[in-house]
């Protein structure tokens, strides 16, 4: 029916906490804190003041850098501060939106570079969590005949995705024809896994012959772009290489819905669906939320903590980031907050690898994770660079899921990529020096030629 990536799992997925709460509205908090760095990309500069006046959807941070995206006020009100790298605003409670927002407009009518414009002045990037502008996305510099939007939500606990897709498939389905024009793709499909019937079925009603709606087997990681393309063309993505390189565009259905949102309405995104879950929350919910409000009011919408939990975590189980602060905010890639208890995190002391190989067989990219974590114990970097390829995993989790002696293989990784990353910086210093000294000497020497 499909073809399967190899490696993955299948963990339990606790989504029968938040899978059946439909989206829920929370007010908006008396004060929002704005990062100026929701992308991938350059951070923004602010574009106000303290004490300024700002509306909803008014922009009030950018950046002259190609790889960036605006941030709007998600409420009116006033400047209260900026500092830390975060806007904060102190809600008037008017919620009075920008002026001309929100209107209506045609988007059939529109070229592809005129929808491109109302995506960059939005502010939109990938929603699912990776925060890369979508109007560089959209950019591609090669060609593609494919889109895929990416609705397989395979992280254990979020729901999100599975409720906007089963509530609201208009915007889904709007997003994704705009998508496609833009692209100027010949085959555009919406992908999801088959645990989620319901919204599959509201997909098709809302689609039309133009979008292909596929159900994909349930495993970890299938909604990972690379394992997503190859399981809808069998194309498979090179080491190193991006979508475009097979031959597609991959966008988060969230993404669609808030591009449907800017080229039909001009809104620029200022709030998202996220899913509230995990043993520890007293009431698991899916809410519709204003960006910058913190985690603790989004957990207190909840009702709170049922009991005290071991980790909060920002986006899902498997590849989401442990929190030391409920008073962090939301942001445009804040697809979850869980908070676990012990009998979820427990995982007991870490062992030396036994070599058995399980790893290996989970990893989707093919890699040898036992062996990554081993170099990374030992701060072998260029060997984890050169020889077993580290920077090509996507930190998904399967190895250390799978691991009978609880290595800790994916933080290993992750500080072995960070020190490659610093590397390759020190590397690229090293070499802009000699090429200097190298012109220095050349000119020194044609001096002494001339005289």
């Amino acid at each position: 029916m499909f073809k399967l990536f190899r490696g993955g799992i299948h963990p339990h997925d606790g989504k029968e906490l938040a899978r059946d709460a439909a989206i829920e509205t929370m007010p908006a908090p008396p004060l929002v804190a704005l990062p100026l760095s929701q992308h991938i990309g350059a951070p923004c500069t602010p574009t106000v003041k303290v004490g300024e006046m700002v509306k909803r959807g008014q922009r009030i941070a950018t950046s002259q850098a190609f790889l960036h995206a605006d941030i709007h006020a998600s409420v009116s009100g006033k400047v209260k501060r900026i500092e830390n790298g975060m806007i904060y605003l102190e809600n008037d409670g008017l919620d009075a939106w920008a002026e001309g927002l929100p209107f209506t407009r045609d988007w059939q009518a529109m070229t592809p570079e005129d929808l491109l414009s109302a995506i960059e002045a939005a502010g939109i990037v990938g929603m699912g969590g990776a925060t890369f502008p979508t109007q560089v996305k959209l950019k591609p510099k090669k060609p593609v005949d494919v889109l895929i939007l990416n609705g397989a939500e395979c992280e254990p606990y979020l729901t999100a995705d599975d409720r906007l897709m089963r509530e609201e498939p208009e915007r889904v389905v709007t997003g994704a024809r705009i998508l496609a024009k833009i692209l100027g793709t010949k085959r555009s499909v919406i992908a999801l896994e088959e645990n989620k019937p319901e919204a599959a079925e509201a997909l098709r009603r809302a689609a039309g012959q133009d979008l292909e709606v596929l159900l994909l087997r349930t495993r970890y990681p299938q909604g990972a772009e690379k394992m997503l393309i190859y399981a809808v063309t069998g194309r498979e993505v090179p080491l190193g290489g991006l979508p475009m390189d097979a031959g597609a565009v991959v966008q988060n259905v969230g993404t669609a819905a808030a591009v449907a949102d800017a080229c039909c309405h001009g809104l620029p995104l200022t709030e998202r669906i996220t899913t509230v879950s995990g043993d520890a929350i007293r009431t698991p919910k899916n809410l519709r939320v204003r960006l910058g409000t913190s985690y603790r009011d989004a957990i207190d919408f909840c009702g709170g903590f049922s009991e005290q939990p071991d980790k909060v975590l920002a986006g899902g189980p498997m590849m989401g980031r442990a929190q030391e602060s409920l008073d962090v905010p939301i942001t445009k890639g804040s697809s979850g907050i869980l908070a676990l208890t012990r009998r979820i995190t427990a995982h007991g002391p870490e062992l030396h690898c036994i070599r058995c190989g399980r790893c290996v067989a989970a990893c989707p990219m093919g890699l040898v994770p036992s062996m990554l974590s081993i170099l990374g114990e030992r701060q072998d970097v260029e060997k984890a660079r050169d020889s077993y390829g580290v920077m090509n995993c996507i930190e998904c989790g399967c190895c250390t899921y799978v691991c009978p002696a609880k290595r800790n293989i994916v933080q290993y990784i992750r500080v072995t990529k960070g020190a490659v990353k610093a590397l390759a910086a020190k590397e690229k210093a090293k070499a802009a020096a000699r090429a200097a000294e190298q012109e220095k000497k050349a000119a020194g020497g044609k001096e002494a030629a001339h005289a």
